[in-house]
């Protein structure tokens, strides 16, 4: 019996050895067909290797201007134009090409004595198939006996917001005289990354300056008020030491495998922070005039005058024709004509007498001769009217057969005034009207009010004032108590313009938020001596959402906090302004510093918070939040350095991600 039952358990064994191997092999079979799949298999994740160069890399007393770069196999070079940097710079740009398995790069300036010649390739070459990267590669020679080899580092951001500047550049004087910037090339350049971290290699010993210039005319000096730039009078001597560093081996793109120290040269200074503007362009010059209105004629400047122009009619009395309007800066102005046979005419010729900015960059009166041609010239606007009565009369006819209401008198085209109310109604917001075209009259007596308490409407107290800066805009001031209903109400002919459009009876209900729907921020500055401080808290945007001066006690408080997440950044309004002004190179004026609280604000309703604030806790490229940095990696970036660390994954084997 047990010598059956073994027979038969060593025969099942075998048939389910046999079922085992016959699907190993089938398995295999498949792998192997697998291989030579396009996305499966063995693949090169080895980058690019430099086998020779013409120079030798880190040669002396070169004279030759074209160099040679030999590789191990087929690269390619993306981008060279905006991604390879020669330093010292080239007024004349060099030419750079790869093909096959080398990259040459000929030089068309003439190469300047005793100096250490830089060319950066940052992370530009790949190789040709599977778009590995060689790194941060830099090739270096020297026309002296030596290689200089000191570097200066750090980020520029935009002083405005602190946000990371890419692709500008950066660059050294080993002089403190203020007119290099603008009449002397930089000594070494570099440039920022999607980071604004740059660094500036080949650096002989000395103290230097630092700059950074958005060169928009490639010629490495400020020359223009358009270039972003920075600079400061801080100067730097480069130093290095020996330092270790730990390198991350990753298992895969969540594990970590090992983390071991790695020796290498530290260079400083490495965290030279520069914050970059943009100067305010004070040049003006006409951009254009237009009609693209018949009642109206819009004049735009490059830059505001509170000298307003002059015009004088040549087929017309420009005395009394205009109501003028024009914006806070002056830089825009319309003309609104009062009569409205000026209205009707179509073409309309005018000199203009204003004030320009002369190539010496003075201001000098320039009179030029303008003809205005309405858009839509009267003739077709005519038509358009008669077409609508038209369809009125055909309309009212249809109701008149029906036996229906209607109108016998063509109804008068209405004055239409946007209201702006928010709904509903924070306590501390304010009811705007804008009108479409300059009141001639308004009638406060026709706008109301009311509130309502226990069922009943009472008169509230407002105030209706027109804004100081623009000429259409009205606003209606009033207490709002909280959770408190409302109605605001325009009587019929409250307001009539210039051409004799009168408004509708308007009417509309408004809820005022309860307190408790709201939370309040306080914010306990420290960190810098300056008073005159203007806190902003922030949506998810990087847009204003409320702001509010610092106290004389070092506090900034936010009432009416609606629940959201927020962030916050401070200014110091050195002028007392109330606005971020920027900076003047010429005038030796910094733009207004700029701070960020670096972590995000969890707003809730009903809840009190209160924050510490130290405004320099964090050099400042560290200070703004992640989530609302707007100049992020690009995505080819990210999928490259990603790609061969997903790729080991699958295979299962392992994998170091730079």
């Amino acid at each position: 019996m047990r010598q059956r039952m073994g027979a038969t358990l060593k025969s099942c064994v075998g048939v389910l050895c046999a079922a085992f191997l016959m699907a190993h092999c089938s398995l295999l079979i498949s792998s192997c067909a697998r291989m030579g799949a396009p996305d499966g298999g063995w693949f090169d994740e080895d980058p690019p290797r430099i086998v020779g160069s013409t120079p030798a890399e880190q040669a002396v007393n070169v004279t030759d201007k074209k160099i040679t770069i030999r590789f191990n196999e087929f690269i390619k070079l993306a981008d060279p134009t905006q991604n390879v940097i020669v330093s010292p710079p080239q007024l004349e740009m060099p030419d750079i090409k790869a093909t096959g398995k080398k990259i040459v790069v000929v030089l068309k300036d003439s190469l300047k004595p005793n100096t250490t010649y830089t060319i950066d390739f940052s992370d530009a070459i790949t190789d040709n198939n599977e778009n590995n990267p060689m790194g941060n590669y830099t090739y270096t020679f020297s026309t002296g006996e030596q290689i200089d080899t000191f570097e200066v580092a750090g980020y520029v951001l935009d002083a405005s917001n602190l946000e990371p500047v890419k692709g500008i550049s950066v660059g050294l004087y080993n002089e403190t005289d203020d007119s290099l910037f603008r009449t002397k090339p930089l000594m070494r350049i570099s440039r920022t990354d999607g980071t604004g971290h740059y660094v500036i290699k080949g650096v002989a010993p000395g103290t230097y300056r630092v700059y950074a210039l958005q060169d928009a005319d490639a010629n490495y000096m400020f020359t223009q008020k358009s270039e972003m730039i920075a600079f400061a009078h801080d100067t730097y001597t480069p130093s290095a030491k020996p330092d270790t560093r730990q390198d991350t081996i990753w298992r895969d793109s969540l594990h970590i495998d090992n983390i071991q120290p790695v020796p290498y040269t530290h260079f400083y200074p490495d965290d030279v922070i520069m914050l970059a503007f943009q100067e305010v362009q004070t040049d003006r010059y006409l951009i254009k005039t237009e009609r693209k209105d018949a009642d109206r004629i819009n004049v735009v400047f490059s830059y505001g005058n509170d000298q307003l122009p002059v015009i004088r009619g040549l087929n017309f009395d420009a005395e009394h024709a205009f109501i003028v309007e024009a914006t806070p800066k002056k830089d825009s102005i319309t003309y609104w004509l009062r009569d409205t046979l000026l209205v009707n005419q179509d073409t309309l010729t005018f000199s203009m007498e204003y004030l320009m900015t002369d190539t010496l960059g003075q201001l000098v009166s320039q009179t030029d001769t303008v003809e205005s041609v309405a858009k839509v010239p009267y003739a077709k606007r005519l038509k358009a009217l008669e077409k609508d009565k038209e369809d009125w009369q055909k309309e009212q006819d249809k109701k008149r057969k029906r036996e229906e209401p209607y109108d016998s008198i063509y109804p008068a085209k209405p004055l239409e005034p946007r209201y702006m109310i928010s709904q509903p109604m924070d306590p501390n917001r304010s009811i705007f009207i804008e009108m479409p075209s300059p009141l001639a009259s308004l009638d406060t007596a026709a706008i109301h009010l009311y509130s309502k308490i226990d069922s009943l409407w009472y008169r509230a107290p407002f105030e209706f004032q027109q804004s100081d800066s623009v000429l259409r805009l009205y606003e209606v001031l009033a207490e709002w108590r909280p959770d408190v209903e409302y109605s605001f109400e325009v009587d019929s002919a409250a307001f009539t313009d210039i051409y004799g459009l009168v408004s509708r009876e308007y009417k509309q209900g408004i809820r005022v938020r309860a307190l408790d729907e709201y939370a309040s921020l306080l914010f306990n500055i420290s960190g810098i001596p300056e008073k005159d401080l203007v806190v902003q808290l922030l949506d998810k945007s990087d847009r204003v959402v409320m702001e509010a001066a610092m106290e004389a006690d070092g506090s900034a408080q936010f009432f009416y906090v609606n629940p959201d997440t927020y962030y916050a950044r401070a200014f110091v309004d050195r002028n007392k302004n109330g606005i971020w002004d920027t900076g003047s190179y010429d005038d030796d004026v910094q733009p207004e510093d700029v701070y960020y609280y670096t972590r995000e604000i969890e707003a809730k309703a009903k809840w009190d918070l209160t924050l510490q604030w130290n405004l320099t806790e964090r050099p400042r490229h560290r200070q703004k939040p992640a989530a609302i940095i707007k100049q992020k990696e690009s995505k080819e970036k990210r999928q490259l350095r990603n790609r061969n660390a997903e790729r080991a994954r699958q295979l299962g084997i392992e994998y170091v991600k730079k």
